[in-house]
């Protein structure tokens, strides 16, 4: 009888045979937390790092993330893209790595409490030696490696905790840790570059040098898509009339009104008070759309506060934004100056609080790749900037990779720029774990791991 050939839900199961391992690449990050196997082009799993937590238990995933009673949203990172809370962290891994992407496993005999006797009889009774036999096979994750990600800055401490939850928690035969401004070269084609990383939470700039990180060159600053975020709602408060946001979960009919006019919608009333983590979340959702498609980076010539520049922009065609309670306006000139604060802080809106502290000129993209360069030795620096991998979901702003084109050639005139940057938005937002799973797929992870060498 010949060999039936595997479905394609079925992964291969010889680990260490080439291409034909089954490896997992995990891609933790503050925003989202991306799953899948070595190998694909994309993730099978991309899932909010946000959880819910109601009644004392925590939700994953988006589809669970609906208003109710007593209805919280955590994060298990803190806003440097570093575990905080281990306990979450490894509920929601597991969630995604066995749950999500592989399918269920028929519970052991031992398990039901039925156990067969010499004559084939099913009989009643203690398990304990038939659950010694099994123990291995209960390892969440014993047949497949695992690559994870982790920031630049991860401390030696995290990174230990990382490794004792894969491997000793989930019986992972090989475990290995890389850090994201390497996977995202790789992905790049790239083995030297300086990477720029605009994400959710943080915007790093890594040199990296034949695969390896330049620790002197790291640089990072919360200049990204919550700091952009927070941005846009000083805007909205200082904007006249004043913007308030109304999350869709909130609306329950609308009626289409002229723009600048107030909205006509009717809200849905709860039995119950909403949260303000999970209104906070909500509203997160319609920043992004703005972000998305209405705001834009100053592309020059000069900076957005140079002279002129300001006027020309509020002569241009301007972009309407719909809010989901049905309320429109047209954004001109601000929806430059919004971002510009990532380029020039003088031009930034002010700050709504203390948990949102005014972005200092070091804290700039362009004094971040000027101090990353400065830490290397200066005969890197024309391979670097001729091997520019821009990569994260807020890089994917509309003319933002001819700012920074045009920042670098004002910087460095004498060299020569070039930027790698990935056409498609899923290879920009995914580019770390894409170099993951292009890493994991060698089939050349190694069977053991030298925790204390990969610690240090």
């Amino acid at each position: 009888m010949s060999q039936q050939p595997l479905s394609s839900s079925v992964q291969p199961t010889d680990i260490y045979g080439g291409d034909e391992v089954s490896a997992l690449v995990l891609d933790p990050g503050y925003c989202n937390t991306r799953a899948g196997f070595a190998g694909e082009e994309l993730p099978k799993q991309v899932i909010p790092s946000f959880y819910g937590h109601v009644d004392g238990r925590d939700l994953f995933g988006d589809e669970v993330i609906t208003p109710r009673a007593g209805f919280e949203m955590r994060n298990y990172m803190n806003r440097d893209s570093v575990v905080e809370d281990w306990d979450a962290a490894t509920r929601i891994w597991e969630h995604v790595l066995v749950q999500r992407l592989q399918p269920p496993r028929p519970n052991p005999a031992n398990k039901n409490g039925l156990i067969a006797n010499d004559d084939g009889d099913v009989e009643m009774g203690d398990s304990g030696a038939a659950e010694e036999a099994t123990e291995g096979l209960e390892k969440p994750l014993a047949e497949n490696p695992l690559l994870m990600t982790e920031a630049p800055w991860n401390s030696a401490k995290a990174r230990e905790k990382a490794i004792e939850v894969c491997m000793e928690n989930w019986g992972c035969p090989a475990f290995w840790l890389s850090r994201t401004p390497v996977l995202a070269a790789f992905a790049a084609g790239k083995a030297t570059a300086l990477v720029v990383d605009v994400g959710g939470a943080n915007t790093s700039v890594t040199a990296i040098h034949d695969g390896m990180v330049l620790k002197r060159s790291v640089q990072r600053s919360p200049a990204a898509g919550v700091w952009l975020s927070s941005q846009i709602r000083s805007m909205w408060k200082n904007t006249e009339p004043k913007v308030d946001i109304v999350p869709t979960f909130m609306v329950e009919n609308k009626k289409p009104v002229e723009a600048g006019a107030p909205a006509e919608a009717r809200l849905r009333n709860f039995d119950f008070p909403i949260s303000n983590s999970f209104r906070a979340f909500e509203e997160e959702r319609v920043l992004t759309e703005f972000k998305e498609s209405v705001v834009e980076v100053w592309r020059g010539p000069g900076r957005f506060l140079g002279p002129g520049n300001e006027e020309y922009a509020r002569s241009t065609p301007g972009r309407v934004f719909e809010m989901p309670d049905g309320s429109n306006n047209m954004w001109r000139e601000q929806r430059y100056r919004v971002a510009e604060g990532m380029w020039d802080e003088n031009a930034a809106y002010p700050a709504l609080g203390a948990d949102e502290p005014a972005l200092s000129k070091a804290q700039t993209i362009p004094a971040l790749i000027k101090a990353a360069l400065d830490g290397v030795d200066v005969d890197l620096r024309p391979n670097l900037l001729s091997n520019v991998v821009v990569t994260g979901s807020t890089s994917l702003l509309n003319g933002f990779n001819d700012r920074l084109n045009m920042e670098l050639t004002a910087m460095y005139p004498g060299l020569k720029i070039k930027l790698h940057a990935a056409g498609l938005t899923s290879e920009r937002r995914f580019g770390s774990w894409i170099g993951g799973s292009i890493l994991a797929s060698l089939g050349d992870l190694p069977p053991d791991v030298d925790l204390e060498e990969r610690v240090r």
